[in-house]
């Protein structure tokens, strides 16, 4: 059999998955009252071939969004949606995992509730980036982001607590795990870089202190779901939506420590240059960062079979995750099975729309 180690069975904290070809994180932008519905349960049971699906980027709170027409986690309705979500990807054989989001500063007063300013780490514009927002006539698209004024103290446990009621609804809809977003850019992010944190109390200055969110956050979530289903998606080294930090090696390696002691299920890293730019991922930071994470790592970005073949076998990570692979190829792990040609995704269906490029790309049989 081809991709012996790629398609073999893993065990990621207290979950079993079938395979480690994992569907990463994709925003398809297709939800426009933010609550999942059948054309969702179609998409991602059509997905279920994979070990885990990541479901997209969920907003944890209105405040959270940057992007209209992405889903949430935070009401009855959204929750509820979800559940039918999972029953179809759980009837087809399917594990989820649901990413919990917030965009910080990547975001508008047109998508915040009544127009209120964007949260941030610092007052900081995130210079050249955009956010995704509908205009007065109905129309939808790229506009540049605000100026977010900087969280106060005394609101970052209700931010925190957001997290945790979230983790608690993807419980209850029946998520097999929960990924803590804290990559490209967003506030988990924005906290960890030290371009976009330039607090001086407690959540900012030292490594330790631009940490202390996360992992407040990752404890929270923990208490509500346990360890053994919580993950976590990093970004070192990225350079989108105007973030710059002068220490990610340092962060990385504090991050990696502090997230093994607390025994959760997975470490994601979407390597930097996943968008064309920014460095690539050395053999030796992937040799580090096993020796300080003996948790499940998975890595995504431009991964082909072979590559995610050679990953594992050389003991550098456990499981990859495809993203636009899993767009047009929804029997993904067949066509890796089969040795079979891909499907080529159209980018003019990745955002927005309906049926057309989200559920009807044709598998091999």
């Amino acid at each position: 059999m081809a991709y012996d180690k790629l398609l073999s069975p893993i065990i990621v904290g207290d979950v079993e998955l079938s395979n480690r070809v994992l569907m990463a994180p994709l925003t398809r932008a297709r939800t426009p009252d933010s609550v999942p519905g059948e054309l969702q349960a179609e998409y991602y049971a059509q997905r279920a071939n994979s070990g885990l699906i990541i479901s997209e980027a969920t907003n944890i709170s209105p405040t959270a969004r940057g992007y209209v027409y992405t889903p949430g986690i935070w009401t009855d309705a959204q929750e509820a949606g979800w559940r039918r979500v999972l029953e179809a990807v759980h009837g087809a054989g399917g594990r989820m995992a649901l990413q919990l989001w917030h965009v910080g500063r990547i975001s508008h007063e047109m998508v915040q509730p009544e127009g209120q300013t964007p949260v941030a780490p610092s007052a900081l514009r995130a210079e050249g980036a955009n956010c995704f927002v509908e205009f007065e006539d109905g129309s939808s698209g790229q506009h540049p982001t605000s100026t977010p004024r900087a969280l106060e103290l005394d609101e970052i446990p209700g931010l925190i607590d957001d997290y945790r009621q979230a983790a608690k609804r993807s419980k209850r809809a029946g998520f097999d795990l929960v990924e803590v977003h804290a990559a490209n850019a967003y506030l988990l992010q924005q906290f960890l870089a030290t371009g976009s944190n330039q607090r001086t109390d407690r959540y900012g200055g030292s490594v330790v202190n631009r940490a202390r969110l996360l992992l407040e956050v990752v404890d929270a979530v923990t208490e509500e779901i346990g360890a053994g289903r919580v993950g976590v998606r990093l970004s070192p080294f990225i350079e989108i939506f105007g973030l710059s930090d002068d220490e990610p090696q340092e962060m990385m390696r504090y991050l990696a420590g502090e997230l093994d002691r607390r025994k959760i299920a997975y470490l994601h890293i979407n390597e930097p240059d996943w968008t064309g730019e920014g460095p690539q991922l050395s053999d030796d930071f992937r040799r580090d960062l096993r020796d300080r994470f003996t948790g499940t790592l998975i890595y995504c970005g431009h991964y082909t079979a072979e590559r995610a073949e050679t990953l594992i076998v050389n003991g550098l990570g456990d499981a990859a995750a495809f993203g636009r692979p899993y767009i047009a190829n929804p029997d993904l792990v067949e066509r890796f099975r089969r040795e079979a040609v891909l499907n080529e995704p159209n980018p003019d269906t990745f955002y927005g729309g309906g049926a057309e490029g989200y559920t009807d790309y044709p598998t091999l049989d």
